[in-house]
This record gives structure tokens, C-alpha cells and sequence, in this order.
């Protein structure tokens, strides 16, 4: 059997229509798909490739043991990330070596200051690969600019922000314009270099160029506890003597899409807005901070959405949220929507607190109830970063899906029970599989949340044969599909007549506890668990 073939594919600097013909192509013709990320599980590479995805591929997701925290590991920082790098090498090399051909994404470029050259270094002696470049986030930023970055014979000087402030003064003095990558925590230091060398009063910072969270700042007026590593500081050329049109004034510039919170252009991510595109103004430049709003729409009648969240919906200025749910959301004059993939939660929210700390009105769209295994606590998370910490933040409660599905056949969830999610995406499967047998072995009723999708298939016959270890064949089971949608099915069956192939990612599953009763009734099987035990409460 022959080997499959390595791909670097470089993704460009963060709007996926950035993202080169070519890189498209193969993204979607691989069998693989691997990507890198921190601890925290968001891989912005990822992201960015979302739409080149298709059904059936592999995701080899690899997560950094460490960043930029310390690690107990004997070898120290270096020793962790270089057994990191050996290990996801291994793991990309079972998949080569079976014929598979994997494609690494990288944000950028991926022979620049990227994750990727590691694993080219371990893995192209052995198998073919081939590099697919991408625009870096230099050029980037400077087309953010709208200024030239160098001409004719000036020399640009690409410098790391985590060089020690001596050497970088020194560099910033003998060149003629530099871009200062990698900035984070570095940030003061660079500044304090820019500064000594005599290049604060030029250099401009850029944050997350080409995506729709960009800023561009002069780099004195930057808050340096706000810095993300995703922002670069560039110090232009000298303007040449040959008379050109004057150089405009970046910061101003950019105004309408950094300073002021504007309806993005359509992307692969966001489609275009309709009705009234008018800018209003950011925080920054009215001292006004906005809200967001986490709001549940309930399980797919429209009759279920609450008249608060009708009213938080109809008062916003921007809608953000996974593409179906937004789409459940009647299109309103004026109102922005940003609409995004089902599994860039974190960055979404992001996204959500960003424009709000502008001074937009956020509501943030989940299905069911946004505190079950929906968007409120991925906004809550990223809402205690630093940055964050003076947006408004509300939860408006919504129908849940259990509860739902439960009403259509009585009263399932009548007593104690449970809700575990089957997705292993942010939690090993050990632990999920472990919480399953905890809560059956407490004789408690479960409600089961993602038990599939078109990529997790096995979930659901293991969770059975762990549930029949506690429970017996003959136990209620009730599988409610697009419960108040157009093609809803409500069925009851037994423990032991579970199908895997007749549940996927629509379906909500509840399984019955010892006190769980099914009886046919004219009107269908109802199903209710007992409120007592024998003996009473």
C-alpha cells in the first residue's frame, strides 16, 4: 500500500476568503485534517478552514501541553514541547503510513514563525509532502494600513517580539521599516524598544488583521494588558522624496471597521447583512459600553421562544450565533448577523464581548436553553478575561430540549435525573463514559444531549452497553428527532432495541431509571417515572 501524502497548507491571516484556491482544494480533498491549539481547545486554524470541511473527513485536533505557563516536566519548557512535537508527529505518521493523506493547517504561512515546520522536520524525510503557502499576516497588516510598507530600495526587517529589548532597539535603529511579530506579553518591551530607538511616533499596531475583531492603533495609544499573541506592530518606510499622494492616517482609516462596530463583508463566515448597514458608534469613541445578551431560542417551535427573549432579540444591534439558529431569527432592518459554525463556541463568543465592549447591543443565539450545553458558558468564560471585564453579561432562559421531548410523552423526567452530553469533542470519552455509569448506578433517569453526528457514530453503542451494566434491557427509552420542527418523531423503545444508526446529532435521547413505567394509551405510548420509591418521599 502506497503512503499518503503531507500537506502544509497555510490558511492566511484569518478571513477564510483569504484562504488561496489551492489551500481550499486540497483542505477539502484530504482525508485528514489536522490543527493545533492551546490547552483551551479553540484552534483559530481550525476556524478559519471551517468551510472547506467536509462530512466523513478525521480531525486530528493537537493540543499544546504548554504555552506560555509553566510545566512540571523534568526536560522543562523545551522538554515538554519537544516530546509534544514528537508525539503529534507519531500520530500524523499512523495515518501517512496507512495511506492517508493529512492536510496541517497553519494560520499564515506555514514556513513562518508557524507550528508546522516541527512537524515537517520530523516527517518529510519519510513521506512526500508539499508546502502550500499562504499570506502572512505582514502583508496583512499592511494592506490594514492602507500604506506602503517599503519601496524601491528600502529594507524591511521582520523581528520577534520576544527578542531581549537591547537587541531589538538596535535592530529597530538600523533598518527601514520593521514588522514586530509575536507581541502578547511582549508588548511593553517592544513599545520600550520603539521608544529608545527613536520609532514609537511611526509604528502602528495591528490586531487580528483581515478578521472581523481587527484593530489598528498607533502603537503609543495601545492599553498593553490587552494584547493578544494575534497582533503585530509595523514601522513603515520613510516616505520617499519622489512626491507620491500623501499618506493617510491608518488609525483614521480604518476607522469604519476598527473604531466603529459595522456590518462585516461577506465571507464563507458571514453572510451579508440586509436592511440598514449604518455604523454605530464603538465604545472607544462614545465611552459606552454595550451588552450582551445569551438568549434561548427553545427546541425549534417558535411558539417556545419566550416574549423576554423575543424582546432582547428584537433590541439588538447584532445577532451572533451558529448558522441554523440564527437563521431561526426573523430578519430585522439594521440588525447585523453574524453567523458562524457549530464549533468555534469560544471564538464566537469572542467575538460577541468584542462588539459589545464597542457599544453594540449583543444577542448571542443558542437552541433549547443557552445554560444546557450551549453558548452562556462559553461567553461567561471568555467574559473573565481582562479585557472583558466591564461588558455587561445577561442570561435569558430557554425551553429545553429534555423538557421538551419529555412533554410529548409524559413525564420521563418526572424524578431525579441527569443531563450528559455524548460529544468527546471538549472531554475524553473516559469521562463521559464514566459519568454514565455513576448516574446509572444512582438509578437516576438521563437525558442525552449530541449523542451523534457524521463523524461520531460509536458514541451511542457504547454508551448503551455501559447503561445495560446498570440497567436491564427492558428500560424506557424515548428518541424525540427535530422535537417542534418540521420533521419531528417522537418513538419509544427499550434499552435493548437501541439502535447506534437510528440516532444522530438532531436526536435527544432520555433513558428510564427502575421507576420509569411505559403503558400504550389510544393516543400513543406515554411514559412517566414514579415520584416515589415504595415507601414514599
Amino acid at each position: 500500500m502506497s503512503t499518503g501524502k503531507l500537506w502544509g497548507i497555510g490558511l492566511g491571516p484569518g478571513d477564510p476568503e483569504l484562504v488561496t484556491v489551492k489551500a481550499a482544494r486540497l483542505i477539502a480533498a484530504a482525508d485528514v485534517v489536522a490543527f493545533h491549539s492551546a490547552r483551551h481547545g479553540r484552534s483559530i486554524s481550525r476556524g478559519i478552514a471551517e468551510p472547506y470541511l467536509r462530512d466523513g473527513q478525521i480531525e486530528e485536533h493537537l493540543v499544546y501541553p504548554v504555552t506560555v505557563e509553566t510545566t512540571d516536566h523534568p526536560g522543562g519548557y523545551q522538554g515538554a514541547i519537544d516530546e509534544f512535537y514528537e508525539q503529534a508527529a507519531a500520530r500524523l505518521a499512523e495515518h501517512l503510513a496507512a495511506g492517508r493523506n493529512v492536510a496541517l493547517l497553519a494560520a499564515g504561512d506555514p514556513l513562518f514563525y508557524s507550528s508546522y515546520m516541527h512537524m515537517h522536520r520530523r516527517l518529510a524525510d519519510r513521506f512526500e509532502t508539499e508546502i502550500v503557502p499562504g499570506i502572512t499576516s505582514v502583508s496583512a497588516a499592511s494592506a490594514a494600513l492602507g500604506t506602503p510598507l517599503v519601496e524601491g530600495e528600502q529594507v524591511l526587517t521582520v523581528l520577534p517580539g520576544t527578542m531581549p529589548v537591547d537587541e531589538l532597539t538596535e535592530r529597530l535603529r538600523h533598518t527601514d521599516a520593521a514588522a514586530i511579530m509575536k507581541l502578547g506579553r511582549t508588548f511593553p518591551g517592544v513599545r520600550q524598544a520603539l521608544s529608545d530607538s527613536g520609532r514609537l511616533a511611526d509604528a502602528y499596531y495591528v490586531e487580528r488583521a483581515s478578521s472581523t475583531r481587527e484593530r489598528v492603533l498607533a502603537a503609543a495609544d495601545v492599553d498593553e494588558t490587552e494584547v493578544p499573541y494575534f497582533a503585530i506592530t509595523l514601522v513603515p518606510g520613510p516616505t520617499p522624496t519622489t512626491p507620491i499622494p500623501a499618506r493617510p492616517d491608518p488609525t483614521s482609516a480604518r476607522s469604519a471597521t476598527a473604531d466603529l462596530v459595522a456590518a462585516p463583508g461577506p465571507t464563507q463566515d458571514t453572510p451579508p447583512s440586509t436592511g440598514d448597514t449604518t455604523l454605530r458608534p464603538s465604545a472607544e469613541s462614545t465611552g459606552a459600553t454595550g451588552e450582551v445578551v445569551v438568549v434561548g431560542l427553545g427546541p425549534g417551535d417558535a411558539a417556545w421562544t419566550t416574549p423576554q427573549v423575543a424582546e432582547a432579540l428584537a433590541e439588538a444591534t447584532d445577532l451572533v450565533g451558529y448558522t441554523t439558529y440564527i437563521n431561526r431569527v426573523p430578519e430585522r432592518v439594521g440588525q447585523r448577523r453574524h453567523a458562524s459554525d457549530n464549533k468555534v463556541e469560544s471564538e464566537r463568543a469572542a467575538m460577541a464581548l468584542d462588539l459589545a465592549k464597542r457599544g453594540a447591543k449583543v444577542a448571542v443565539v443558542s437552541s433549547g436553553d443557552p445554560g444546557v450545553f450551549a453558548m452562556a458558558a462559553a461567553v461567561l468564560e471568555v467574559s473573565a478575561e481582562p479585557q472583558f471585564k466591564d461588558v455587561p453579561v445577561r442570561v435569558l432562559p430557554g425551553l429545553t430540549a429534555a423538557n421538551a421531548v419529555a412533554s410529548r410523552v409524559g413525564a420521563p423526567l418526572g424524578h431525579d435525573y441527569a443531563m450528559i452530553s455524548l460529544s468527546d469533542r471538549l472531554k475524553p470519552w473516559d469521562v463521559v463514559a464514566q459519568r454514565l455509569s455513576a448516574v446509572a448506578a444512582a438509578d437516576m433517569a438521563i437525558a442525552i444531549y449530541n449523542p451523534a453526528s457524521s463523524q461520531r457514530r460509536w458514541q451511542v453503542g457504547a454508551m448503551r452497553d455501559v447503561l445495560l451494566a446498570h440497567r436491564p434491557p427492558e428500560t424506557p427509552v424515548v428518541l424525540g428527532r427535530d422535537v417542534g420542527g418540521p420533521t419531528e418523531s417522537v418513538r419509544v423503545i427499550t434499552l435493548g432495541a437501541l439502535d447506534p444508526d437510528e440516532v444522530d446529532m438532531r436526536t435527544l435521547l432520555i433513558i428510564g431509571a427502575s421507576t420509569t413505567t411505559a403503558f400504550d394509551t389510544p393516543a400513543g405510548t406515554r411514559v412517566y417515572t414514579a415520584r416515589r420509591y415504595g415507601t414514599g418521599e
